[in-house]
């Protein structure tokens, strides 16, 4: 009988310790590329490198997410049809005029491929928007920044990583100007 409960003793302290190597082995396993030294991938989540995209803009060059490197971007996905939309694009041109001279860069990422690029472009004349305006017409940057809703903005530090999501709006400028105003004191 003695024999018999030491077997199960020493089973189960080897059960035991299996799982825990188990345990132990899928936490390195599923730990944050990050923390082992290896970079994030492309996210468009905080705290995660922001999706690059190269769209055409409205003044017809080609706009290139990556190339905008230690400046801090603010990235609007928005559409002409969307009551939300239209109402912050006069916060987001207030933003960019108040803070391009120090380092902030305001993008508008129209979804032409589920919007009207001439619409877009009357609405953009209509409320004087002089902030950079790309066009997704095949829709890759809302693929890359899975868009759940519009608008959708995301705040990009210097080194091209999400520092916050928004869904839905309108966002008001003071909240973005925090937000922004934050980033482009911190050192880089």
């Amino acid at each position: 009988m003695i024999a018999r409960f030491a077997r199960r003793a020493h089973a189960w302290a080897a059960a035991t310790g299996a799982i825990a190597v188990a345990g132990l082995l899928w936490i390195w396993v599923s730990a944050r590329p990050d923390a082992a030294g290896l970079p994030l991938p492309p996210n468009p989540h905080q705290g995660f490198p922001a999706p690059d995209f190269s769209l055409p803009s409205r003044d017809a060059t080609d706009f290139t997410l990556s190339q905008q490197q230690g400046a801090v971007v603010v990235v609007n996905l928005w559409a002409s049809w969307c009551p939300p939309c239209r109402a912050e694009l006069p916060a987001l041109q207030a933003l960019h005029d108040e803070y391009r001279s120090r380092g902030l860069v305001v993008v508008g990422v129209n979804a032409t491929n589920q919007d009207d690029r001439l619409a877009a472009e009357a609405l953009l004349d209509e409320l004087g928007i002089t902030f950079p305006i790309v066009y997704d017409e095949l829709g890759q940057a809302s693929r890359a920044y899975l868009l759940r809703s519009l608008p959708s903005t995301f705040v990009i530090d210097r080194d091209g990583i999400i520092r916050s999501v928004i869904f839905g709006g309108p966002v008001s400028a003071a909240m973005l100007a925090s937000q922004v105003d934050d980033l482009l004191s911190e050192a880089h």
